[in-house]
């Protein structure tokens, strides 16, 4: 994945065809009026093999409609999309085969018991292994005989992810995976996806509320704000493109003076980030730190004069 641009960019990958493309892809939510809403705009980006991407955005700034195109649930108004070599929205039966997929209100039927799923899948799903399926159910507190109707939402989650990690895809696509789970149960649930489905070249794409939780996972961050790609690129050139600065209150006017992104507040103090890196003067103000993912969100999003392309 690569800076988002006006233009599609190679995929950031060392080498191999990118999983994942857009060029200028939008989506608008159309009404009856003849209005609507612009859900996604003009976005540009490529998701190469091996990559864990963490996609971020406030509620509604696009997440699930961008998901859902992937899999082919939605047509883009414009622009083009490409997934594991195909058209999501003409070749959504095909892509399926390769590909995974958890929507945020995922579901299983409630009568069945996860052994008699597994038995399912086993019957429909060419790359569904259910010896897999087994092997990964024992790593959890959920037996095949238990009822859908029975488990918790924690064990709900492991039970899903281990039908969806059994099935021997390219691409896994998780909108909040873990919505209303508690904290050792979304432990639980990313040390298992991380440690039993990511191999270096599968390649998955998580979006989420809880950033702090997930981010030393992330190989490569995509941000959206009100439709539109405001940074798309790897945690490795985010720390080589921002800069934090932890500063004591009474210099607080000279570091604003140096016009950063943003300027928060921590429990030990103040702090800002700036993009690139900021003057000598400014950095012997205080002590250099890592921006959060969160706080470069923050940065990135709420400054609406900036024409957000340039990002």
């Amino acid at each position: 994945m690569n800076t988002a641009t006006n233009s599609p960019q190679p995929a950031l990958d060392a080498g191999g065809t990118p999983l994942v493309q857009a060029r200028g892809l939008g989506f608008r939510y159309r009404s009856i009026s003849g209005g609507g809403k612009q859900a996604l705009d003009d976005l540009s980006f490529s998701i190469g093999p091996g990559r864990v991407v963490g996609l971020l955005g406030h509620n509604g700034a696009g997440k699930t409609t961008l998901l859902k195109a992937m899999v082919g649930l939605l047509r883009p108004s414009s622009g083009s999309l490409s997934v594991l070599g195909r058209d999501p929205a003409r070749e959504r039966l095909s892509l399926l085969s390769e590909a995974c997929y958890i929507p945020d209100v995922a579901t299983l039927p409630r009568w069945a018991r996860v052994g008699e799923l597994i038995t399912l899948l086993g019957g429909t799903h060419p790359r569904f292994s259910a010896e897999r399926a087994r092997e990964l159910l024992r790593r959890t507190s959920v037996g095949e005989r238990d009822r859908i109707k029975t488990l918790s939402k924690g064990m709900l989650a492991q039970a899903h992810l281990a039908l969806i990690a059994a099935i021997d895809a390219r691409l896994m696509i998780l909108d909040e995976p873990t919505l209303g789970l508690d904290v050792l149960s979304r432990k639980s649930f990313y040390e298992m996806l991380i440690e039993q489905w990511c191999d270096g070249e599968r390649t998955l794409i998580v979006s989420t509320h809880q950033v702090e939780e997930i981010e030393t996972l992330l190989s490569d961050v995509l941000m959206l704000n009100e439709g539109r790609l405001v940074l798309a690129t790897s945690l490795d050139e985010i720390d080589r493109r921002y800069v934090g600065l932890a500063h004591e209150p009474q210099v607080a006017d000279a570091v604003a003076a140096a016009h950063p992104l943003l300027r928060y507040r921590t429990p030990r103090g103040a702090a800002a980030v700036f993009e690139g890196e900021p003057p000598a003067s400014v950095l012997a103000l205080g002590q250099r730190v890592r921006p959060s993912l969160v706080d470069l969100f923050l940065a990135l999003t709420r400054r609406p004069e900036l024409d957000r392309t340039q990002f």
